[in-house]
């Protein structure tokens, strides 16, 4: 028996564009169902929005999203969640890195720290914080 965890990110009419953006960055295997797809279109402007959506790469990342319907509250919070992104190879990490920040702001460069030969910081375009880093 095996059990994974897969970060759930919590949008509000930003699903499909995130992740589309993740997809561009670990490349994978994108797949989104809308509401008016999955037959559950309770206000029409969530109709074309994101029930379900995930990009699976084969490095192993995994994302879900899906956008909030417009009849539940919603509130992205500060800092409410980090997603963090570790890897061993230390190109692929900071390729990832560059395409993370593409539009978003860095908060703490990605360079060697005391428990990491990289360690970095950024929050995405879509308010998503990334903790990145180079197992030691």
């Amino acid at each position: 028996m095996s059990v994974t965890t897969v970060t759930h990110i919590n949008l509000r009419g930003q699903a499909r564009a995130a992740l589309n953006f993740y997809h561009a960055v670990f490349g994978g295997e994108l797949a989104l169902v809308t509401y008016a797809q999955a037959g559950n279109v309770q206000d029409p402007a969530d109709a074309e929005h994101v029930i379900w959506g995930q990009v699976v790469a084969a490095n192993g990342f995994r994302v879900m999203a899906y956008d909030v319907p417009a009849a539940m509250p919603w509130n992205q919070g500060e800092n409410a969640f980090f997603v963090s992104l570790r890897g061993d190879d230390a190109d692929e990490i900071t390729a990832l890195w560059r395409k993370l920040a593409e539009g978003g702001a860095v908060v703490h460069a990605l360079a060697p720290s005391q428990w990491s030969p990289l360690y970095g910081m950024l929050k995405d375009r879509f308010g998503v914080v990334w903790v990145v880093d180079v197992a030691a």
